[in-house]
């Protein structure tokens, strides 16, 4: 009886172990292999973290002026000039006016001595004001719309109606230049967002040019594994490793130019908030969003390794 020759069979276990230890032995020898070439690879890590620094030192910019601009969205005040000819007493009777309507938070009335006063004691021109023969500022009525959701729509209404009233000669919304504020924050977040992609589109071709050399640095080593029945996922793990290891050191190096930028400018910026009485602080990168860099340099050191390797990779085949 002729004896069959007995076929080893390679249980799920072992494979997944196989696989394990292949992708840790592929991760800690595309590491070794960077550290063994410090120039090259340092000059790639600042050629990454430089453009990964540059949108997200802008953002952390951005959101510190829109927490600046915060405190001045609310409350918005209408502010109601009236006619010369409006006396005092009449200037009362409006404001009790304005303070029954439904949308009124509260109704100031600044008589035009009191507001002569004011601009004499911000502007810096008392001697000159002090010569003039007849007050030329007209009564003010300094109105508070109601806050709350659609605050802006409310007082762009109320504005409409105010100016309709009699002895009003103008009604000027102090919200408007904080609206045009937050128009240009909005604007320069999307410009941010922009140069942002571009960046990292950079990103994912410097990854991409670095990972095509280092195939054709190993040809003759991709070749002999090909060779001996090496798969292309075998082949292509230690270049996803090595797009993995540039991508996550370039965004810690982005981190560190943040970092060290933004110690730089806290203290003129905690001087610069203590002259104007503000208890402003500059605010960094929180936990979050430094997993968030790192973990989006991670990404696309992977996504910029894996188009390189499909590309290149199938062309070097064994003859």
């Amino acid at each position: 009886m002729a004896v069959g020759a007995s076929q080893s069979r390679t249980g799920l276990g072992d494979r997944l172990r196989s696989w394990q230890v292949h992708h840790r032995l592929s991760a800690l020898d595309s590491l070794s292999r960077l550290l063994r070439s410090p120039v090259s690879s340092l000059m790639t890590w600042l050629v990454i973290g430089i453009a990964l620094a540059l949108p997200v030192g802008l953002s952390v910019a951005l959101d510190n002026a829109r927490s600046v601009s915060v405190g001045w969205d609310s409350p918005a005040q209408i502010s109601l000039f009236l006619r010369s000819e409006v006396s005092m007493d009449a200037a009362g009777l409006l404001r009790e006016r304005i303070l029954e309507r439904s949308d009124v938070a509260s109704a100031r009335l600044v008589s035009r001595d009191q507001a002569l006063e004011e601009f004499r004691q911000l502007s810096g021109f008392g001697d000159i004001l002090q010569n003039l023969d007849d007050n030329p500022l007209p009564n003010l009525v300094l109105v508070t719309p109601l806050g709350g959701d659609g605050q802006a729509q409310r007082a762009a209404e109320l504005q409409l109606a105010l100016q309709d009233e009699a002895g009003v000669e103008r009604a000027v919304l102090d919200m408007e230049w904080v609206q045009r504020l937050n128009a240009l924050v909005e604007l320069s977040q999307r410009a941010v967002g922009a140069l942002g992609a571009i960046l990292c589109l950079g990103v994912l071709l410097v990854i991409g040019n670095t990972i095509r050399l280092a195939i054709e640095n190993r040809r003759q080593e991709i070749l002999v594994i090909k060779l001996v029945g090496g798969s292309d996922a075998f082949v292509r793990r230690p270049f996803l490793y090595t797009g993995f290891w540039y991508g996550l050191g370039g965004a810690l190096l982005a981190w560190l130019v943040v970092a060290v930028a933004l110690w730089w400018l806290r203290g003129p910026m905690a001087t610069l908030a203590l002259l104007y009485q503000s208890d402003f602080v500059l605010e960094g990168l929180g936990f979050l969003d430094s997993l968030g860099l790192l973990v989006a340099g991670a990404l696309l050191g992977l996504l910029g390794a894996w188009l390189a390797v499909a590309r290149h990779l199938s062309a070097v085949q064994p003859r």
